[in-house]
């Protein structure tokens, strides 16, 4: 059972190019405005949850202690512990940043910003707050290509293509297209106190790393870095999220599997999207809470099976993402907080 199946699967129009461009808005507000009227008592789950900064401590800690561990080790040890360890840990770090992006974990701003940028020391590049103006913008203007930077620009659909091995160069160099993508997002804030907040914080980090470590632990946590979200089972979550890969019409697509206790409930994609003010631990209570919503549309269940299937199956491509160019009445100041203004009004 689906509520408005024409607005889970709205009516799609081929466009020019290979991607699918949609007159419909985005699915998730609407949603949203759905699970209230039906389950007001989802209220109760939009809370914060400050112990996601002692996980992101943790994490942390224990990329430091790695990174020390591996200091005087031959070159190989750093890559294959940063590809069986150091991932998880860099990922699990990521989603605290989103955390902190969405003012999850504490009241303040500047707690959650202090948070991300404590989460960001790590992944050795100083992203945390350029990751959240962005971030927010892909909430509010999904599919919008000039202010949507998860949708991969039109030079990189072209260049890779469907290509097994193009595919796999693109995973590997993830970062670096995902960087780029952001020069196209011209009427989003790039800088603000807090992003240099976050560089010169994280180069005081690097310099101390180096300082009494030595630039073998600061490789090591660069690797972490890269593997997380690039060629690894784990950087199949960026196909999950939002590629078109178990149907043309469904954009959005939650992942069901065994790493979401290792990632904070990352794969509860469709959940997160719905009800951005709801903390990862409380999405699979919204799930649970409201499963006539999510039960219907399609999932993913191991990240392994799908970083398999995008990279060997020719028909998913680059282009397999829904765009709009209807921004809808939203604004650039929108923060993206849909549910908590629904139910405060």
């Amino acid at each position: 059972m689906a509520y408005g199946s024409n607005i889970i699967f709205p009516p799609f129009m081929a466009a020019p190019s290979s991607f699918t461009v949609t007159a419909a808005s985005e699915p998730h507000r609407v949603r949203t405005r759905q699970i209230i009227r039906a389950h007001p008592e989802v209220k109760q789950l939009m809370t914060r949850t400050p112990a996601t900064f002692w996980i992101g401590l943790g994490c942390v800690l224990a990329q430091v202690g790695l990174a020390a561990a591996l200091r005087n080790q031959a070159w190989y040890w750093s890559v294959l512990v940063a590809y069986v360890a150091g991932a998880f840990f860099s990922h699990t770090l990521f989603v605290v940043i989103h955390e902190a992006a969405h003012n999850l974990i504490f009241r303040t701003l500047k707690a959650n910003v202090a948070t991300g940028i404590l989460a960001n020391f790590p992944s050795v590049f100083p992203t945390a707050i350029s990751f959240k103006n962005f971030h927010i913008k892909h909430h509010v203007f999904q599919g919008v290509h000039e202010l949507d930077a998860d949708l991969p620009d039109w030079y990189e659909a072209k260049l890779i293509q469907n290509y097994s091995l193009g595919k796999a160069v693109w995973l590997f160099f993830f970062p670096l297209f995902q960087v780029i993508r952001t020069l196209r997002c011209r009427e989003i804030i790039t800088i603000d106190r807090y992003v240099v907040a976050n560089f010169v914080a994280q180069i005081a980090f690097n310099v101390a790393v180096v300082y009494f470590l030595g630039w073998m632990a600061l490789g090591y946590l660069f690797l972490s870095f890269w593997f997380s979200v690039g060629l690894h089972p784990l950087g199949a979550r960026w196909i999950q999220e939002h590629y078109l890969t178990l149907s043309p019409e469904q954009e959005t697509y939650s992942y069901y599997g065994r790493l979401n206790g290792i990632n904070l409930n990352v794969g509860f994609h469709n959940e997160h999207h719905d009800m951005p003010s709801i903390p990862w631990n409380n999405l699979p209570k919204l799930k649970q809470v409201a499963p006539e919503f999510y039960e219907p549309l399609l999932a993913h269940t191991s990240y392994t099976k799908l970083f398999f299937k995008f990279l060997f199956d020719q028909e998913i491509s680059l282009y397999s993402r829904i765009t709009r160019k209807d921004r809808g009445t939203a604004t650039l100041r929108d923060q993206s907080v849909p549910d908590r203004e629904l139910v405060n009004g």
